[in-house]
């Protein structure tokens, strides 16, 4: 038997805890799967050292940059990224860290294909964004970060404006507003400028229509949540895991 888990803050509403375990009784396997959640990345070493029979992790908000100097090596496509979501744990105890959200997002987004324009708007600066990135980057997107902080090339909320929604047209939140329980959240664009010519993309699955997803749809834009990518970056993981 194995054991396998989710590393991040706050994440009762996790759905990868219910996808594994899922997987697991439904192929007989006896390993399990659990989510630690921990206030701080100094308990991690913890963890490795009270279960040591963990074969795998996956790192969520917001330790998916911070866990880096954790490991002991991390993939070449996750060092490009800047973010790890995927660790690997060898019997020897060393840590290699992966990046599945690249994958996810690719195989999720090839079903909103194609768009009037290859522009995109990622909202959000953290480690799920920086996979974004690396996925629209490779299929010659253009696309800018928006952020509540933005730092030197990066907008801020203000700057997004009706005028620049008319040539952006993909829009992928990678923040947490809008997830369980605070529903009511959403990014502050400016929805009137949105049109049939969108697509909102949300990581958040949770709820599966976000706020963020109902005002585009009302403005005729395609929206998609976040649960396919979750299932594409999840069988990934366990592919590594199980390499």
């Amino acid at each position: 038997m194995a054991r396998y888990g989710l590393i991040g803050k706050n994440i009762a509403y996790s759905f990868s805890r219910t996808f594994f375990t899922y997987k697991f009784e439904k192929e007989q396997r006896p390993d399990t799967y659990q989510n630690f959640d921990i206030q701080t990345l100094e308990d991690f070493p913890a963890i490795l050292k009270n279960h040591a029979d963990l074969r795998g992790l996956n790192v969520t908000i917001p330790y998916k940059e911070a866990i880096i100097p954790y490991l002991d090596k991390v993939d070449k496509e996750a060092a490009a990224i800047g973010a790890v979501n995927t660790i690997k744990i060898h019997k020897d105890g060393s840590l290699v860290g992966y990046n599945t959200d690249h994958y996810g997002f690719a195989k999720a987004l090839a079903d909103l294909l194609p768009l009037r324009g290859k522009t995109a708007l990622i909202l959000g600066t953290g480690g799920a964004s920086k996979a974004i990135a690396y996925v629209l980057k490779t299929m010659d997107f253009e696309y800018l970060f928006v952020s509540r902080t933005p730092a030197a090339l990066e907008l801020s909320y203000k700057d997004v404006t009706s005028e620049l929604l008319s040539r952006y047209f993909l829009i992928i939140n990678c923040t947490p507003l809008g997830t369980f329980p605070n529903t009511e959240a959403f990014p502050p664009l400016p929805y009137q400028g949105l049109t049939k010519d969108h697509v909102l993309f949300d990581l958040i699955y949770n709820p599966t229509q976000t706020e963020f997803m109902k005002r585009g749809f009302a403005k005729g834009a395609r929206v998609s949540n976040g649960m396919k990518m979750l299932e594409y970056q999840a069988k990934k993981s366990w592919s590594i895991w199980k390499s």
